[in-house]
């Protein structure tokens, strides 16, 4: 089948088209970026996102499936007002210009695959959170909500939506395990500030395949938390990444130095997060590979498990 993915070329984009490749599928990556050549089996599209349908929708007529990855990187650079306007309004309009260029089309596809983020949910200490959970109310659950709300303006009887809220995505060749690893490699890594507050991750491979999985399984709409079964404190994930990388896991990172470096952006991504599971995968029968910490870190880094 046609796989559109917007926002192709990124950390989860580029792993995502490889493996949808290797199951056959035709991949059209829509890019911002100009130069670079497509990987094999691949084509790109160049789009500009404004919200509305633009010269790309035409590879949306007629696929089978639109997967939507565009955005601003949450953890780019400090969150300055132009800054936050930017990572909302990158996802917004992307997303609305997909939902639109989808009511457009003659054959619209089956379904819209729409990336958000745990985020949605908001600081919740040491609550569960499910798909059921209401949002919270800082800036990232407020984008989310917004990005969430475009994403289901292309919900019709022919075309599902899902949205994937995504945790911690973990593997060795990007995201936030690469930014991590410097300080445990040199023997300063351990938790940042309290530690108490909850991280979900997901391992690279579980969140590919609940994305294969949602593509194949019509019964998935709407929100699902692609979070491993198992969130762990951080204290407990920077205990557990110190032991498979043997390497001292006690030099804590105190809040009041993280946020005078990050601002805002310190207490959203670091020293709060959500107690997040996925019931809603789990239920319809999805079946993770990586279910604790200390299995996903030991088969990134090579450890024996």
């Amino acid at each position: 089948m046609k796989i559109v993915i917007a926002g192709g070329t990124g950390f989860l984009g580029t792993a995502l088209a490889d493996a949808l490749v290797a199951d056959s599928h035709e991949i059209v990556v829509l890019t911002r970026a100009t130069g670079a050549r497509a990987a094999p089996r691949q084509r790109r599209v160049r789009w500009t996102p404004t919200g509305d349908a633009g010269e790309w929708a035409g590879e949306i007529d007629g696929a089978s499936v639109v997967v939507n990855l565009a955005g601003e990187s949450i953890a780019g650079r400090r969150w300055s007002p132009p800054q936050k306007e930017r990572i909302l309004d990158s996802r917004v309009k992307a997303t609305r210009s997909l939902a639109a260029a989808i009511r457009a089309a003659a054959l619209p596809p089956v379904l819209l695959v729409s990336q958000s983020a745990v985020g949605y949910y908001g600081p919740l200490g040491d609550e569960i959170a499910t798909e059921e959970t209401p949002a919270g109310a800082d800036f990232l659950a407020t984008v989310c909500v917004r990005w969430e709300a475009e994403a289901a303006k292309a919900a019709s009887p022919r075309t599902r939506v899902a949205i994937i809220r995504t945790g911690l995505v973990l593997d060795r060749s990007g995201g936030a395990l690469r930014q991590m690893l410097p300080p445990f490699w040199f023997g300063a890594g351990g938790p940042v500030g309290t530690g108490r507050q909850y991280w979900p991750w997901i391992h690279l491979r579980d969140w590919v395949d609940l994305v294969r999985w949602t593509i194949r399984t019509a019964e998935v709409s709407g929100p699902i938390n692609a979070t491993a079964p198992m969130p762990v404190t951080n204290l407990e994930f920077a205990r557990t990444l110190g032991r498979v990388l043997r390497r001292p896991a006690f030099m804590p990172a105190p809040a009041f130095a993280l946020r005078l470096l990050l601002g805002e952006m310190a207490d959203a991504l670091l020293l709060s997060g959500q107690r997040a599971v996925p019931r809603k995968a789990e239920a319809i029968g999805f079946a993770f590979q990586y279910q604790t910490l200390d299995r996903a870190l030991r088969a990134i880094f090579g450890r024996r498990v």
